[in-house]
């Protein structure tokens, strides 16, 4: 009773088909699809950017230490 078998898949198929019609399931797996390629290719050409322009530059500069002696606030 836990598990769905085959037919139940099945039926389920046919009522998702007859609600949306094969049209528009057609027209969301190309728009997925289309996602899914737009993504890989982002992340291909991330990684390529990163590897082109070579090791990050070293950040040089002084830190400056302080204490907060009082807080005001300012009415715009």
């Amino acid at each position: 009773m836990g598990s769905l078998s085959i037919w139940h898949w099945l039926i389920v198929l046919v009522i998702v088909m007859l609600v949306f019609g094969t049209k528009k399931l057609r027209n969301i797996g190309t728009d997925l699809g289309g996602a899914v390629r737009g993504f890989k290719d982002g992340i291909r050409e991330g990684g390529n950017k990163a590897a082109d322009a070579g090791p990050a530059p070293q950040v040089v500069g002084t830190t400056v230490e302080g204490e907060v002696k009082a807080k005001t606030e300012t009415k715009a």
